[in-house]
């Protein structure tokens, strides 16, 4: 999960995955949501020291010390931290200012790789969205990127497994304060009609 950017679109002083959705931070959804997928294991990328304070215990935090530098540095942090266990044959990629990704999207693009995909993204709507898969075998090109754009290089750049996931949840980025002021919306309407 990367939860380190510096959200400068949102304004104010707090970091972006501690605002609230519901009562909760927008990194506690996302969080739960891998969680509940059973992938395993689960890291945080942070920058913040708010932030990590509120990753819940059996969650790895990993420390992003140039966010600036993109969300590319973010997931290198991610792939270092990783790159020892060879147990770990690939990551599924997931971004804290998506509260409503579901734990079932994680899952789907698990499967993916079980089934031969090696780079897979979630679509919506036949539209790209998160998570993404990249397999071990992309890190090293990942590890060179740089800049605000992290695996979508590589899913330019490569064939990709597009894996439909539109009754999973809603990848909507929340960036601005109207983005949050939305999403409240829909979260309300949707727990209204549950």
């Amino acid at each position: 999960m990367l939860a380190a950017g510096l959200g400068v679109r949102m304004g104010g002083d707090a970091p972006k995955p501690l605002l609230e959705l519901a009562g909760r931070p927008l990194l506690a959804f996302a969080i739960e949501a891998v969680q509940h997928s059973a992938l395993q294991p689960v890291l945080v990328v942070v920058s913040d020291d708010r932030v990590a304070q509120c990753v819940p215990h059996g969650v790895t935090v990993v420390r992003n010390v140039a966010p600036e530098r993109g969300i590319a540095s973010s997931l290198q942090c991610a792939l270092r931290t990783l790159d020892s266990d060879p147990d770990v044959e690939g990551v599924v990629v997931g971004l804290a200012d998506q509260p409503l990704v579901g734990a079932d999207a994680y899952r789907r693009l698990a499967a993916a790789y079980d089934d031969g995909a090696r780079l897979a993204v979630a679509t919506y709507g036949g539209v790209r969205g998160n998570p993404v898969l990249v397999g071990r075998e992309f890190w090293r090109e990942a590890l060179a990127l740089s800049g605000d754009e992290g695996a979508r290089v590589l899913l330019r750049r490569h064939d990709v497994a597009e894996v439909p996931c539109d009754d999973t949840g809603d990848p909507t980025d929340i960036d601005t304060p109207a983005d949050l002021i939305d999403v409240e919306a829909r979260w309300r309407s949707q727990t209204a009609s549950e």
